[in-house]
């Protein structure tokens, strides 16, 4: 049986292999947020939204900012993630916050921003597999996040990938949450029914 630490362990060496593997396909496609905004299944925000958390991308993670634009035109109200001081994740009105620096390179909402539930919350990653476990940066801020959000309703939790990240399996805690379903720019993965589906 795999232990805590081996478990630990094994996520630290994918983070770097996968680190690189994003810093090369960002390198390679420059146009990929766009295309991956382009195809979006609007059908996702008829059924999930209206309120839409995104995130304003950091290192190579791909660019969420057009598909939100795309959506905001649909009629999304748009939610950012902010950390707050004890560590928690809120999601706060995007659409006249100050924004300013926060943890880890992030650029959130202000505190005196109104925090919003979440209907759909997109997510970066830095790989995930066919079972939907997803791989961060390892603060587990999306997992507790999500994990409360479910605690009071309905949320789909979708994540944002180059599909160059998807990997054979990984690595997976006691507290790591599940995604409902991956977007990329050549297809989407809805991982309930654990198959990619070109479009």
């Amino acid at each position: 049986m795999t232990d805590a630490a081996e478990i630990l362990e094994q996520k630290a060496i994918l983070r770097g292999h996968m680190n690189e593997i994003r810093s090369e396909s960002a390198a390679r496609d420059p146009d990929a947020a766009e295309r991956l905004a382009a195809r979006f299944p609007v059908k996702l925000f008829e059924r999930y939204g209206p309120v839409v958390a995104g995130t304003m991308a950091i290192r190579d993670e791909i660019d969420s900012a057009p598909l939100l634009s795309r959506l905001a035109r649909l009629g999304a109200r748009i939610v950012l993630p902010r950390v707050e001081a004890n560590g928690a994740m809120t999601f706060r009105d995007a659409a006249a916050a100050t924004l300013e620096k926060g943890p880890f390179g992030l650029t959130q909402p202000s505190a005196v921003a109104e925090i919003v539930r979440p209907n759909l919350v997109l997510a970066p990653l830095l790989a995930f597999d066919l079972r939907g476990r997803r791989l961060g940066y390892g603060k587990g801020h999306y997992d507790r996040a999500i994990t409360a959000l479910r605690s009071t309703g309905r949320v789909f939790y979708l994540g944002l990938a180059y599909a160059q990240q998807q990997v054979d399996a990984v690595p997976v805690e006691r507290h790591d949450v599940l995604l409902d379903w991956v977007e990329t720019p050549l297809n989407s993965v809805p991982l309930f029914l654990g198959q990619a589906v070109a479009r």
